[in-house]
C-alpha cells in the first residue's frame, strides 16, 4: 500500500464516519419534538424513550470521528481542536447536558425539573447538528489561521498552528456559506428524527404530527440545502497543485464535481434517496422513510467530504495565509501510522454488524402506551 493511497483511503473512512454521524444525529433532531404542543406528556415520553435508546450511538460515532481525524490527520486535529475550540468546547457541552437530561429528568427533586430537561434536549437539537454544519461549512470558506511546522523546535513557544482571531472558532457565524450549512443539517436532522420516531413509536397521534414536521420541514431545507449548493459551485476554491502550491481557483468545486464522476452519482443518488424517504415519511403511510433518508444522507455527506479534499483541494483552507492551508498530503500521520491503524480498521466491518443486531434486537418491538406505563426501566 503506497503512502498516497493509505492518505485518500483514510479520508474515505473520515467521510464515511462524518456521513454516519449526521445520520445518526436523527436523535437530536427527534428531541427538537418534545417542544410539539400536540403531543401530551406521555407521547413525549415515548419519544425521549425511542431516542434513549440510540443516543450513545451518536455520542461514540462523534468520539470516533474525532479520534480517526486526530490519528490520520493530526494537524488538522491541533489546528481545528486547539485553536478554533470554542465551537468543539459548545458540542459536547450539549452533548453532557443530553446525556444528563436522559438520565435525571423524570428523577424525583432533580434540580432543572423536567422542562428544565427538556429544553436542554431540545437545545441539543439545535446546538449539535448546527455547530457540526458550521464547522463543515468552513472546509469551504476557509478559516483564519497559520501554520509554521518549525515552530515545534522553539523551546519557548512550541506551537505549529496559531489563530489569528480571538473568536476562536465562533468566528465561523460570521461567514454566511457556513451558517447556511449549519442550518440546513438542523432541519435535515429534523427531518431524520421525524422518520426515525414514525418507524420506532406505534401511535397514530405521534405518526400524524411527525408526518406534518415533515413537510412543513421540507421546505426550509430544501431552501438551505439548494442556496448552499449553488454558492459552493459557483465560489472560488482552494485548489493544490503538484507541487503543494495553494491557490484560488473559480468555480473550484464545480470543476471536482465534474472531474470526478463518481462522486456525482453519489452526491445525486444520496439526494435522490433522502427525497424519497421524505416522500414516503411526510406523503404516504409508509414507516421506512428513515432508511431512505439515512443511507441518502450518508452518501450526500461523504460526497461533500469528497469535494473539499480530493481532486487537489486543500480541505482545511487558511483564506489569511493560503499555503498554512491543509491537504490530504500535508497533514496526514506518517505512512507507518495510517498502515497499522488501515490493518486496525479491518476490525470495523465486525463493529457495524454487531450495532446492527443491537439497533434491530432494541428496536424489534415498536414503543407503545403501554410499555411507558408499565416498565419501569425507562427514561
Amino acid at each position: 500500500m503506497s503512502y498516497t493511497f493509505l492518505q485518500n483511503y483514510w479520508w474515505c473512512l473520515i467521510s464515511l464516519l462524518g456521513g454516519l454521524l449526521v445520520f445518526l444525529m436523527f436523535v437530536q433532531g427527534a428531541n427538537l419534538h418534545l417542544g410539539n404542543r400536540m403531543l401530551s406528556d406521555l407521547q413525549k415520553r415515548m419519544i425521549l424513550n425511542s431516542t434513549g435508546r440510540k443516543w450513545e450511538l451518536t455520542f461514540t460515532t462523534l468520539v470516533t470521528f474525532g479520534g480517526a481525524f486526530f490519528a490520520s490527520f493530526p494537524l488538522f486535529y491541533s489546528t481545528s481542536f486547539g485553536g478554533a475550540y470554542w465551537v468543539w468546547v459548545l458540542l459536547l457541552i450539549t452533548f453532557v447536558f443530553q446525556a444528563v437530561s436522559y438520565e435525571f429528568q423524570n428523577k424525583k427533586e432533580n434540580l432543572l425539573g423536567v422542562k428544565g430537561f427538556r429544553v436542554a434536549l431540545e437545545v441539543n437539537g439545535v446546538l449539535a447538528p448546527f455547530l457540526v454544519g458550521t464547522a463543515v461549512g468552513t472546509f469551504f470558506t476557509g478559516s483564519d489561521f497559520k501554520v509554521d511546522k518549525l515552530a515545534i523546535t522553539d523551546p519557548s513557544s512550541p506551537v505549529i498552528s496559531t489563530w489569528g482571531s480571538g473568536w476562536h472558532g465562533l468566528d465561523a457565524l460570521a461567514q454566511p456559506h457556513a451558517v447556511v450549512l449549519g442550518l440546513t443539517l438542523v432541519f435535515l436532522t429534523s427531518i431524520l428524527g421525524a422518520l426515525y420516531v414514525l418507524n420506532n413509536i406505534d401511535d397514530s397521534d405521534i405518526q400524524a404530527q411527525m408526518r406534518r414536521t415533515v413537510r412543513i420541514s421540507t421546505i426550509p431545507f430544501l431552501v438551505c440545502f439548494l442556496i448552499w449548493t449553488a454558492v459552493l459551485l459557483f465560489r472560488p476554491g482552494f485548489a493544490v497543485d503538484a507541487q503543494g502550491t495553494v491557490s484560488l481557483e473559480n468555480g473550484k468545486y464545480l470543476h471536482n464535481l465534474l472531474q470526478m464522476p463518481a462522486v456525482l452519482v453519489m452526491l445525486l443518488a444520496g439526494v435522490v434517496l433522502v427525497l424519497l424517504g421524505i416522500w414516503k415519511g411526510g406523503f404516504t403511510k409508509s414507516r421506512c422513510g428513515i432508511w431512505y433518508g439515512g443511507v441518502g444522507t450518508v452518501l450526500v455527506v461523504m460526497a461533500v467530504f469528497f469535494l473539499a479534499g480530493f481532486n487537489g483541494t486543500a480541505y482545511y483552507p487558511s483564506f489569511s495565509d493560503l499555503q498554512s492551508s491543509l491537504t490530504i498530503r500535508n497533514s496526514s500521520s506518517s505512512r507507518f501510522t495510517l498502515q497499522v491503524m488501515s490493518w486496525v480498521s479491518l476490525l470495523i466491518p465486525f463493529v457495524v454488524a454487531y450495532i446492527a443486531y443491537a439497533w434491530r434486537q432494541m428496536d424489534r418491538k415498536k414503543i407503545t402506551q403501554e410499555e411507558i406505563k408499565e416498565t419501569e426501566n425507562k427514561y
